[in-house]
């Protein structure tokens, strides 16, 4: 038994006013495949091309090591040289990504190789980040704590993408006061009998390849895989729907120092503690 997903529609490229009609109001996600055809970075960007502009650069990597009560608020695991990690992905698979990278701080000149496209939203100009990630490295299913629209521009290698809106939360196993979910669930194979909640979640799916552009709308869970070395772009809108804002606020001034605070006074019990809560939740509700 697989998860229940359907394929991600796909267009060549899109109007403003069909993208609001059709994708944004409804919420629903789309691929892109051909709107960045003609920024410099569709035929500039590439691992190598970042080894050449930013090997110097020290960059903050990532893992899937369980969260633990001692990490802080997306604190890195690993540091490297962007050249020794450009050829740590070209020579094996590895864990590390590289995740929420600012380019705008770290390497302005790439600013010249793109724009900023007009979907009908405003985008938030000042954080364009990028993603890195090697072969068969992946990211927890989670969602962001803004809960912004994301327009997630791929570049390099294949990714696999599964996402879920926010009405599926009763089946996910969701982390209470947090982002993320059971960090033990392989979506890309899942143990139905160990989670059988997840045989009722209705998702998407995809595969990104190079120039692609992937729609996620307000809130939607995310889970990346890398087929094979890659990197990403994303640029946001902030959320529109008020109940959106009002959890993103909810999350950003009290969900986020709440945890903090009970990491500090209950340390690895409390993690242990949502971890269970998770699962009884979940299967809780599904009686």
């Amino acid at each position: 038994m697989k998860l229940n997903l359907q394929d991600i529609p796909r267009v060549k490229t899109i109007k403003k006013e069909d993208f609001i009609t059709n994708y944004f109001k409804p919420q629903q996600p789309v691929v892109i495949e051909g709107f960045i055809k003609d920024w410099p970075a569709y035929k500039k960007w590439s691992l190598d091309y970042m080894k050449d502009i930013a090997g110097d650069k020290v960059v903050p990597l990532y893992d899937d090591r369980p969260v633990s009560h001692e990490d802080g608020f997306n604190e890195p695991h690993a540091e490297m040289k962007m050249s020794e990690y450009v050829d740590l992905l070209k020579s094996e698979p590895t864990k590390y990504r590289i995740f929420l990278w600012n380019i705008l701080k770290e390497i302005p000149q790439l600013q010249k190789d793109y724009t900023f496209p007009d979907f009908g939203l405003k985008l938030m100009k000042t954080l364009p980040m990028l993603f890195f990630g090697g072969t068969n490295s992946h990211t927890f299913m989670h969602y962001d704590i803004d809960l912004a629209n994301i327009f997630h521009f791929h570049f390099e290698g294949k990714k696999q993408c599964i996402l879920f809106d926010q009405s599926q939360n009763k089946y996910l196993y969701k982390i209470p006061h947090s982002l993320i979910v059971r960090e033990d669930i392989d979506f890309s194979n899942p143990d139905l009998k160990k989670w059988p909640a997840l045989q009722y979640a209705k998702g998407w799916q995809c595969e990104l390849n190079h120039g692609d552009i992937l729609y996620m709308p307000e809130g939607y869970w995310h889970y990346m895989k890398y087929s094979s070395p890659g990197f990403s772009m994303s640029l946001r809108a902030i959320a529109r729907h008020s109940k959106n804002l009002g959890k993103a606020f909810y999350n950003v001034l009290i969900m986020r120092h709440f945890d903090a605070m009970m990491r500090k006074f209950k340390g690895q019990d409390w993690i242990n503690w949502k971890n269970d809560q998770a699962i009884t939740r979940t299967h809780k509700g599904l009686k």
